[in-house]
């Protein structure tokens, strides 16, 4: 379905912004970061590649934005509940939000793999780390553990690889089992702590 000229002017500050960013991970995901040019972001988005150029000025800024609206978007995954602790919330959401925003998490993935050959890139990757563990950390502080930092690292990663494992040949009902079994492991370690 095409958008027509009156849809585009109606579109609020930032909707065509986006969109573009939007286009940008999904040309990511599915040819990898380094098929990703403003011509291949144009043809995605069904614009012209001058708009893209314009948005953004280079592509290391369209890939830092995109990468900043990709993190926002799935950092709902950590908990359905931000901020309560509750171990039953953490990660409720993420085999749907893995499924449903596949190319989003993909793109991560991408830039993470990519960043091994582009130092300039590190800096973005620890950015994703940074945000995840955090919100992770608190958390499971909420929830009565005292993790350390390699603690909450572990849960992360355990839940980074379930999201690869998913998007790649997984399904989600594989990694909402394995998600209900490291809550349960985080509830035996909280119990344990006390």
């Amino acid at each position: 379905m095409s958008t027509s000229a009156d849809e585009v002017t109606r579109r609020r500050y930032g909707e065509g912004r986006d969109a573009l960013l939007d286009a940008a991970v999904r040309v990511v995901a599915n040819s990898g970061l380094r098929r990703l040019t403003y011509r291949a972001v144009a043809r995605e988005a069904g614009v012209g590649h001058t708009l893209v150029a314009h948005h953004f000025g280079s592509l290391d800024a369209l890939i830092e934005a995109a990468l900043e609206r990709s993190l926002t978007l799935s950092m709902e995954s950590v908990t359905s509940r931000p901020g309560s602790g509750d171990l039953d919330a953490l990660f409720e959401g993420l085999a749907g939000l893995a499924t449903a925003k596949a190319a989003g998490e993909a793109f991560q993935f991408e830039v993470i793999l990519e960043s091994r050959r582009r130092p300039e890139l590190r800096q973005h990757v620890e950015t994703i780390y940074d945000a995840y563990i955090d919100a992770i950390h608190s958390e499971l502080t909420l929830a009565g553990l005292t993790p350390d930092r390699d603690f909450t690292h572990l849960v992360y990663v355990a839940a980074e690889g379930l999201v690869f494992n998913q998007i790649t040949h997984g399904s989600a009902e594989q990694t909402t089992r394995s998600l209900a079994h490291l809550r349960t492991l985080l509830d035996h370690a909280r119990k344990a702590s006390r």
